[in-house]
């Protein structure tokens, strides 16, 4: 049987018009889109525009500041202080530190008779001011009441702080003796009535109630040994702190995989 010959189709010269096709409608999706862009809110584009800006590293600003819209009926927002720089932070360190110094040295002055009898001590650090009276000074022995003596020398300590802004917190201490009796069950009651009533003391002598608290701790910070007569007696105290506004150092420690559980 004689094989059919093959026949090769015509050639179809009009095949590119479906690709003009496909191509006319790329470019017409092409200018949708290019129109839906251009219609939209130029303040909300600047701030995507931003955003997406920062959140790659980028800092050039010529885009321009984001649109910035006011609700009237929204609270007003403040601005944010800028950041100190380095050298400023400093200045503020070193004023601050030369602040409470200065308040030691008058705390110093008008506590001086006391100070030279082993009966008060002043001391600073970062965290501030600390006075710390022996409870001989400023109550009879298991009484909360301030005694004549103690309050003409809180009241020089007064002076010194009633124009400051500082915070102080007072502090009442006991030794390890316990005491009983129908005004104080323990040296819990006794401690803290002890620093409020030093509290009240300022108060009444020009302090801003808001400055002060009174904060009783019983015999649990001992600074001497409770053992013999004289840690007891340096244990038998009320320390009034003048807390400075140096920032803590803080130290963020890294937990390791086999810490946790």
């Amino acid at each position: 049987m004689a094989r059919r010959r093959f026949e090769e189709e015509p050639d179809n010269h009009d095949r590119w018009l479906v690709s003009y096709a496909d191509l006319l409608t790329l470019l017409f999706a092409f200018f949708v889109v290019m129109y839906a862009i251009s219609s939209v809110n130029e303040g909300k584009y600047r701030v995507l525009s931003n955003a997406l800006g920062t959140a790659f590293g980028r800092t050039d600003t010529s885009i321009g500041p984001p649109a910035i819209v006011i609700d009237p009926k929204a609270a007003p927002v403040l601005p944010r202080p800028l950041p100190r720089s380095r050298g400023a932070n400093e200045a503020a360190l070193k004023r601050e530190k030369e602040h409470m110094t200065g308040m030691a040295r008058d705390i110093l002055k008008a506590l001086a008779p006391l100070i030279s009898q082993g009966k008060v001590r002043v001391t600073q650090n970062n965290h501030g001011v600390n006075v710390e009276i022996n409870a001989s000074v400023l109550f009879a022995q298991g009484e909360a009441g301030l005694t004549d003596e103690s309050s003409q020398a809180l009241r020089a300590v007064a002076q010194v702080l009633k124009n400051d802004t500082h915070a102080v917190q007072v502090e009442g201490h006991t030794d390890n003796v316990p005491i009983r009796n129908a005004a104080f069950p323990s040296n819990w009651e006794l401690s803290a009535v002890r620093a409020g009533s030093v509290v009240r003391l300022f108060v009444d002598n020009g302090i801003a109630e808001g400055r002060l608290t009174a904060v009783g701790h019983g015999a649990n910070r001992p600074v001497a040994p409770n053992d013999t007569a004289e840690g007891r007696q340096r244990n038998r105290r009320v320390q009034i702190m003048i807390l400075s506004d140096l920032p803590d150092q803080t130290t963020e420690l890294p937990v390791s995989v086999t810490d946790k559980p």
